[in-house]
């Protein structure tokens, strides 16, 4: 077999290649958008007589007429010509996934944009700021996301999370035209443009041809799930994995087949809409799902802003310079190890449904929130390792809880949203009316919902015991009446009761100061932990520096 030869790419317009006493020159370069074939024009000289062909490389049909005509041509063996060929093909190949990587890579960097010292300070200061969190919701809204309030800011740390090892990733969840996308949309933009990825149509085969980094620590935006179904797959995998592979089959010269491996890594935030609850559940399993709030003071909130911003009374330019400043809070965050010392102690509720996936989100988001304080926080070290971390406070297990409770609550229940909500509807409306049964027909009328969906929503709450049918037949139509009015009330209590309990223990827990790493302060300020002999895992409180 004869020795590949290096490829000359000084010239990207005018590759050169050596074998021999051939020489092969690709002109005007090679296209490295597309994996699955390779256009090239070749100029073929052997001395001083040369030829110049159009053709496709993975097309054994034409490299075959290729070989013969230049065999023909400049007076040289089929089998040079061919492995020479083969050679190129394999050169190419690894060239262009090179450039692939090349490309991407300085694309994000050109698009990166670097603070100034002055922008570094305002967005620190702002990270450092008392009650981050509720002033955090409280400008969000300010810069046009309206209502939803407890919903945005879990969205907005959701997206803060692609800058961690273990993302976390949102299905916003509602009936069509109920702002679903919009407050995806409206979150979104307070995220730096480099860090997201928007995608409105993804065909099969779509994640497979990003460059190997170009969606690491990225943002991926999908407006609509139900347009994406043949993605579904991939978008598991990387969420879980890390990383996609797909393996890429194409013919040589001799119309053997051979194999490209096309490799996208992770970890990634994905954040999608979708109409279909049930449709993405294995997606949804490894997602925070929330509800959109369909409530008619969610209505008059968004029609009193369009007619504020219709009148022309709301001022843009500062809606703008607010997420230009929420921008530049998301650039200033790094990468920091997190330890949170009182993970052991934790517990979600046992009504949840699938709870061990459920309480590896609970665990990453309190991990968030604290990430979200790291200016808060006091910056330790290992005294084994010397690794700098932050730890996890009370505060930020307390904050968790409050946005969590909702999340865990929709965990917990055995109805899907829309039909839970319309239950509570239904309640609400019973009450309000003095009634304690009811008939579809009536409701249908009262409530504008249509008849097809409104049985489905019946045969769901018969299904789960939470409706019975008191009286009546098929042809007169049933009278329902409600069996347990109270469930998910007591069902709140249960969870808020759990988070409420686990916190109050974990606050009469010891002081741990004196589990702290010992910390030394060089001149310049900046701690650096002491010289320590290194122990083993055995001999580290809990065999990580974190306290039993």
């Amino acid at each position: 077999m004869t020795t590949p030869h290096p490829l000359d790419t000084s010239n990207p317009e005018h590759l050169l290649y050596q074998h021999g006493l051939l020489a092969i020159a690709i002109l005007g370069g090679l296209r490295t958008d597309i994996l699955d074939r390779m256009r090239v024009t070749l100029k073929i000289k052997v001395e001083h007589l040369s030829i110049r062909h159009n053709l496709d490389l993975y097309n054994s049909t034409q490299v075959d007429k290729l070989v013969r005509l230049v065999a023909e041509r400049l007076e040289i063996g089929t089998s040079v010509i061919a492995a020479a060929l083969m050679d190129l093909i394999d050169l190419l190949e690894a060239y262009r996934l090179e450039e692939r990587e090349r490309i991407a890579a300085a694309s994000q960097q050109n698009q990166r944009k670097i603070l100034s010292e002055e922008e570094i300070k305002e967005a620190k200061l702002y990270l450092s700021s008392p009650n981050l969190m509720a002033r955090t919701k409280e400008d969000i809204g300010k810069a046009g996301v309206i209502g939803e309030e407890m919903n945005r800011l879990l969205e907005y740390l959701i997206f803060t999370s692609r800058k961690r090892d273990n993302p976390l990733h949102v299905i916003s969840l509602g009936s069509s035209g109920n702002g679903k996308t919009h407050l995806q949309e409206k979150v979104a933009e307070l995220i730096p443009e480099e860090d997201k990825i928007e995608i409105t149509t993804l065909s099969e085969n779509a994640f497979y041809y990003f460059g190997q980094q170009q969606l690491k620590n990225k943002l991926i935006l999908i407006e609509d799930l139900d347009g994406a179904e043949s993605v579904l797959y991939p978008l598991r995998e990387i969420k879980s994995k890390k990383r996609i592979t797909k393996t890429v089959v194409v013919k040589n010269t001799k119309g053997e087949t051979r194999t490209v491996s096309l490799v996208v890594e992770g970890p990634v935030c994905v954040a999608g809409c979708t109409t279909r609850e049930t449709l993405y559940e294995d997606n949804a399993n490894r997602s925070f799902l929330l509800h959109i709030d369909e409530s008619p003071e969610q209505d008059e909130k968004i029609m009193h802003y369009q007619r504020k911003l219709a009148a022309g009374k709301i001022d843009l330019e500062a809606e703008q310079k607010l997420k230009t400043e929420f921008q530049n809070i998301q650039r200033a965050l790094v990468p920091v190890t997190i330890r949170n010392p009182y993970a052991e102690h934790l517990k979600i509720p046992n009504a949840v449904f699938k709870p061990r996936r459920t309480n590896a989100h609970y665990l990453a988001f309190i991990e968030v929130v604290t990430f979200y304080h790291q200016y808060q926080r006091e910056k330790q070290y290992d005294k084994a390792t010397g690794e700098e971390y932050i730890e996890t406070t009370l505060e930020d297990i307390q904050e968790a809880n409050s946005l969590m409770k909702e999340v865990l609550l929709r965990k917990s229940d055995r109805l899907n949203g829309a039909t839970r909500d319309y239950f509570e509807t239904l309640k609400h409306w019973l009450q309000q009316e003095g009634k304690a049964t009811f008939m579809n027909r009536e409701i249908r009328t009262s409530l504008r919902i249509k008849g097809t969906t409104l049985r489905r929503y019946h045969h769901s709450l018969l299904d789960v015991g939470l409706i019975r049918v008191k009286s009546g037949k098929k042809a007169t139509g049933y009278q329902y009446e409600l069996v347990s009015p109270e469930e998910y009330e007591k069902l709140k209590e249960n969870i808020a009761s759990v988070l409420d309990d686990v916190l109050k223990k974990c606050a009469c827990l010891p002081n741990r100061q004196a589990s702290k790493p010992e910390v030394s302060h060089p001149q310049n300020g900046s701690p650096k932990p002491k010289k320590t002999s290194k122990l083993s895992p055995a001999r580290q409180p809990n065999g990580k520096g974190q306290p039993k």
